[in-house]
C-alpha cells in the first residue's frame, strides 16, 4: 500500500460549517490524527463517535512551536510509512494552507519522504473574520502571524489580521509590535471563536488594553482597521521616499527642485562631518538628527537619478542587502570566521570575486586602486599606506619609519633654511606628514581621529584660556604669550586632575 496523509480542515470551529465531503472522510479513515483537540469541531465530532490521536502532548514535551511543528511532522510521516505504508487521515483547525505551519511542513518534506500527500480544505478562520469584522480584503489586507511581528514591515494603509494570539503573553507581544506604528489609543479588535455559536466575542479596545482583556485561545485573532492617515507611516522609508519625491516635484520645494547632484555634492560631506561629530561627542539624540540630514542627501541623490529613470532609491537598497549578503559568507553562506581578521579576509576574498564577475581581473588592477580621490588627504595616506604595505611595500619595524621621520624633517629645515621656493617648502611638508602617517599606522591610531582629538583638546584648553583672561578683564590680544602659555599649563593641570579623579 502507498504511504499517505490525508490533510482535512475542520473549518474555524462551528460543526455546522462542516462540509459533507470532508465529514465522509473524516467518517471513513481507519487511523485519525487531530493537531490539538481544543477545537468546537472536535468535540462534536467525538460525540458523533469519530475519534482522535491528538499531538496535545507534544506541545508540553518542547520548548517552542517550531519544534512541536517538526515532531509533529516527523510522527506523521513515520506513521505512513510503518507497516510497508498506510493511510493517515490528519485534521488541522481553519483550512490547511492557512496558517497551519505542519503542513507546510508536510508539503516540504513529503515528497522527498514517498509520501503521498492529499489536501482537503475547509472554512478558514478568514472567512469569518471577513463578515464578522466587516471588511473587503480586496480594499488591502495583510494576514500576520503574531509570533513572527517583530520582524515584519507593518503597511497602516491595508486591513490587518493577526493570527495565533494563543495567550496575554501573545498578546502583549502583539500589543508591542503594533504600537511602533500605531498610536496607543488606536481602535481594534479582539475576536474569540468567531462563527462558533455560544462562544464568539468580538471586544473593540483601545489597543494599549490588548494584553489586559482575558480569554485569548487557539480561536483568537486580532484585527487592525486600515487607516488613510499617513502620520501612521512616519517611520516608514516608503513615506520617506514619498516625501522626497514631492519635494523635488513640479508641486514642491522650488529649492528643492533646483538642486542637482553637483549643487549639493557639498552638502554630503557636511552632513557626513556633523554625523561624525556627533559620534566623538557620544551624543545619540543629535547622532539620530544628524543621520537622518545624510540620509536626506542620499535620498535626493538617488531621486535625481530616479527621475532621468536609472535607478531609485530601491535599487540602492537592494544592491547593498546583495552585497551584505554575499560579503559576508561566513554568516550568510558556508564559510566560517573565528575573529574579526578572519570576516575581513572573507570579504576582501569576496570583493575580488564580484571584481570578476564584472569582469575585471584583480590581479592586473593597482595595489593601490579602491580608495577614493576625494577622501580627506589623511585618511588617503592611511588608506594608501595600508594597500601597499598588504603586498610588501612596508618597513621591517618601527626603527625604519623612525628613521624616515628624521629624513624628512631634516629636509623640511634645510629647505625652510635656503629659503626655497613655497611650493617647495609644502612638498618638503607633505613628506614629513606621510612619513608620520607611517608612524601612526605601525602603533594601531588612525592619524585621522587621532589628529580630530589633538584638535578637540587645543580647543578646550584654548577655551579655558579665553575664560580665564575674560575673567581677569583681558582678551587674547590684550595678554601676551608668557600669560597665555601659563594658562595653557594651568588648563592641562585642571584636565590631568579630572582623568585622575575619573579613574580612581
Amino acid at each position: 500500500m502507498t504511504a499517505q496523509i490525508t490533510v482535512v480542515g475542520l473549518g474555524s470551529g462551528d460543526p455546522d460549517r462542516l462540509t459533507l465531503g470532508s465529514l465522509k472522510l473524516l467518517q471513513a479513515a481507519g487511523e485519525r490524527m487531530v493537531r490539538t483537540k481544543d477545537h468546537p469541531v472536535v468535540s462534536w465530532l467525538e460525540e458523533t463517535g469519530v475519534t482522535f490521536t491528538s499531538f496535545d502532548e507534544v506541545y508540553e514535551t518542547m520548548a517552542d512551536f517550531p519544534s512541536v511543528y517538526r515532531e509533529i511532522a516527523d510522527r506523521l510521516i513515520r506513521s505512513a510509512k510503518s507497516e510497508g505504508g498506510r493511510s493517515v487521515l490528519y485534521a488541522v483547525p481553519g483550512h490547511p494552507m492557512v496558517a497551519e505551519a505542519t503542513v507546510k511542513l508536510l508539503r516540504e518534506r513529503c515528497p522527498a519522504e514517498g509520501v503521498e500527500l492529499r489536501i482537503t480544505g475547509g472554512e478558514s478562520f478568514l472567512d469569518e473574520a471577513f463578515v464578522r469584522l466587516g471588511f473587503d480584503p480586496i480594499e488591502g489586507f495583510q494576514l500576520l502571524d503574531a509570533s513572527d511581528l517583530a520582524r515584519i514591515r507593518i503597511d497602516p494603509r491595508r486591513h490587518t489580521l493577526i493570527g495565533q494570539v494563543y495567550d496575554g503573553f501573545t498578546a502583549s507581544e502583539v500589543k508591542l509590535g503594533l504600537m511602533e506604528v500605531y498610536p496607543d489609543d488606536y481602535p481594534v479588535v479582539v475576536g474569540h471563536a468567531l462563527g462558533v455559536e455560544g462562544s464568539e466575542r468580538v471586544l473593540r479596545i483601545p489597543l494599549y488594553e490588548l494584553d489586559r482583556i482575558e480569554g485569548y485561545g487557539n480561536l483568537s485573532l486580532v484585527y487592525v482597521p486600515a487607516s488613510d492617515d499617513d502620520r501612521l507611516r512616519i517611520r516608514s522609508f516608503e513615506r520617506l521616499h514619498e516625501i522626497v519625491s514631492i519635494l523635488r516635484s513640479p508641486e514642491g520645494c522650488p529649492w528643492d527642485r533646483e538642486q542637482t547632484h553637483q549643487s549639493i555634492r557639498k552638502n554630503l560631506i557636511e552632513e557626513t562631518y556633523e554625523v561624525l561629530e556627533t559620534i566623538d561627542e557620544d551624543d545619540p539624540d543629535h547622532m539620530r538628527e544628524e543621520l537622518g540630514d545624510l540620509l536626506l542627501q542620499i535620498m535626493l541623490h538617488s531621486q535625481m537619478e530616479e527621475e532621468t529613470g536609472m535607478f531609485t532609491a530601491y535599487d540602492v537598497i537592494q544592491e547593498l542587502n546583495e552585497k551584505l549578503l554575499f560579503r559576508h559568507p561566513h554568516v550568510f553562506g558556508d564559510l566560517n570566521a573565528q575573529d574579526a581578521e578572519a570576516a575581513l579576509q572573507n570579504w576582501e576574498a569576496m570583493k575580488a570575486e564580484e571584481k570578476r564577475r564584472k569582469g575585471l581581473k584583480p590581479e592586473n588592477l593597482s595595489a593601490l586602486s579602491g580608495v577614493p580621490r576625494d577622501l580627506p588627504a589623511l585618511m588617503k595616506a592611511y588608506k594608501l599606506q595600508k594597500k601597499a604595505a598588504k603586498v610588501g611595500f612596508d618597513w621591517d619595524s618601527m626603527d625604519g619609519v623612525w628613521t624616515k621621520i628624521e629624513e624628512e624633517l631634516a629636509e623640511l629645515r634645510a629647505s625652510v633654511a635656503e629659503g626655497q621656493p613655497a611650493e617647495d617648502q609644502a612638498l618638503e611638508l607633505g613628506d614629513v606628514l606621510f612619513s608620520l602617517v607611517n608612524a601612526a599606522r605601525f602603533i594601531g591610531a588612525d592619524p585621522e581621529e587621532a589628529l580630530s582629538r589633538t584638535i578637540a583638546k587645543f580647543v578646550r584648553r584654548f577655551d579655558y584660556v579665553e575664560k580665564r583672561l575674560r575673567e581677569a578683564g583681558k582678551t587674547p590680544g590684550e595678554s601676551n604669550l608668557a600669560e597665555m602659555d601659563a594658562l595653557w599649563d594651568e588648563a592641562k593641570a585642571a584636565e590631568r586632575a579630572e582623568e585622575s579623579s575619573k579613574s580612581r
